[in-house]
């Protein structure tokens, strides 16, 4: 597997560079199939993702400051838990990182985003580590691809972090706030750890611990940037997919609405996301150690006409060697067998790495395989 994701299968394009030419048409592998695209009227294709398909639910909003008050812990968890059983989603609130920082980490992508294509080029990255800017997911060659570019780098742990070489040198803060950014977000993940631990009838340190221990789980940041699309009808900024670690904490746009969330019934929900929230979705090891009584959820982003959109996402990881299956006492509990094999999360997420977004593919192929 190393061997063939050393580099990309064909040259790299940049959908920035492609969207700032001028063109009215998309090139053809960026066209999804019809199964695959976004439900978008006439109107739409000019108009900041005013589309037909997605319903008007909302995931819920939870408000971690409750956990403070006197009784408000109770109510914390089982509003998680909810969110958990539901929807897989939920946008929180009363998380404590200032709305100063969210707005400064923000910013310093967008800043870099804006420099000369040569001077982002730079930092182009391989399939070996992801780590710098990219626009695509995957080593399969003539793949479908995403209207959308990125900048992935290694925040934590300390040891796996990305080097000074990956990091932008402008705009000049990018580095130190992002850090920032990324401490304050590893410990509002490590607190829902707890609550969902709580939430499942385990231990408070239950999750924390089998993922591989305070200090030792992953983090990494991905910017996303999407740029206007002549044809949004046709393509997607993200393909649909459910992430593959534990949590992802996004900071969304502020002013351009994209992520889409998947129903179990089919229909796709447009997220409208609350101001200085995070929304945080479960991810498939949650899947695999809570044995599916909490489900990661396919969710997907739609582009448009008028305005580019930025979001950045933190991906709260397993420690990579550490082996993942369903929690004993969950098993025993549901008196139902375990439903995945034991896998390291470095094994899982070759997947992802070789084949990229495809829907819940991967899990749902592991679903019944445990001895």
């Amino acid at each position: 597997m190393a061997d063939c994701m050393q580099e990309w299968p064909e040259p790299v394009v940049r959908v920035q560079a492609l969207a700032e030419s001028g063109l009215s048409v998309i090139p053809r592998c960026y066209v999804k199939p019809p199964c695959d695209r976004p439900a978008v009227s006439p109107a739409a294709a000019t108009t900041v993702q005013e589309t037909t398909e997605p319903s008007d639910m909302s995931i819920p909003v939870v408000d971690l400051g409750a956990l403070l008050a006197a009784d408000g812990g109770a109510a914390v968890t089982e509003a998680v838990a909810a969110a958990c059983r539901e929807w897989g989603f939920f946008q929180v609130v009363g998380h404590g990182v200032r709305p100063e920082l969210l707005r400064a980490a923000r910013e310093a992508w967008r800043g870099f985003f804006r420099r000369p294509l040569a001077e982002r080029q730079r930092y182009a990255n391989s399939p070996r580590t992801y780590e710098g800017y990219g626009s695509r997911l995957g080593v399969q060659k003539g793949a479908a691809l995403d209207w959308g570019d990125y900048f992935f780098l290694h925040l934590a742990p300390e040891a796996a972090k990305s080097t000074p070489k990956f990091w932008p040198a402008v705009p000049g803060n990018c580095k130190e706030v992002s850090e920032e950014y990324g401490r304050e977000v590893v410990r509002l993940c490590e607190l829902l750890m707890r609550v969902m631990s709580v939430s499942l009838g385990l231990d408070e340190a239950h999750l924390q611990r089998a993922f591989g221990g305070a200090g030792c789980c992953g983090a990494t940041l991905r910017a996303n940037y999407y740029p206007r699309c002549p044809q949004p009808d046709l393509t997607l900024g993200l393909s649909a997919h459910s992430d593959p670690g534990v949590l992802t904490a996004l900071l969304a746009d502020e002013h351009v609405r994209g992520l889409q969330v998947r129903r179990s019934a089919g229909d796709w929900v447009d997220v409208r996301p609350v101001r200085d929230a995070f929304i945080v979705n479960v991810g498939d090891q949650v899947q695999i150690m809570s044995n599916s009584v909490y489900k990661s959820v396919e969710h997907r982003v739609v582009v448009n006409a008028e305005e580019e959109r930025i979001s950045l996402a933190i991906f709260y990881n397993p420690k990579g060697d550490v082996p993942i299956s369903p929690a004993p006492e969950l098993v025993t509990a549901a008196k139902l067998p375990p439903l995945y094999p034991t896998m390291t999360f470095d094994e899982y997420r070759l997947y992802v790495r070789s084949k990229g977004a495809r829907g819940k593919a991967q899990i749902e192929a592991l679903k019944g395989q445990a001895s």
